[in-house]
């Protein structure tokens, strides 16, 4: 496995083989849970750009959400 970003197709090839699912190095605890959830509502415009730039970054909505919101913070968030 190299250190550049792989594509979907790249990384669904690439776990396809038996021998990239066995796990590397040793194991590390989930970080916590995120706290609870909160309803965010854009209008439909909004919300088809954020969509947009999401997929294009290979990221969900709320990942691409959460990274915007704590961009924005004076302080960001750990």
């Amino acid at each position: 496995m190299n250190a550049e970003r792989m594509t979907p197709a790249e990384e669904f090839e690439f776990y396809s083989q038996p021998e990239n699912l066995r796990p590397q190095g040793p194991a590390r605890r989930r970080t916590p849970r995120l706290s609870d959830p909160i309803a965010v509502r854009f209008p439909p415009t909004v919300l088809e750009q954020i969509r947009a730039v999401a997929a294009a970054e290979d990221r969900s909505v709320s990942s691409w959400v959460r990274r915007a919101v704590n961009e924005a913070l004076p302080t960001p968030a750990r």
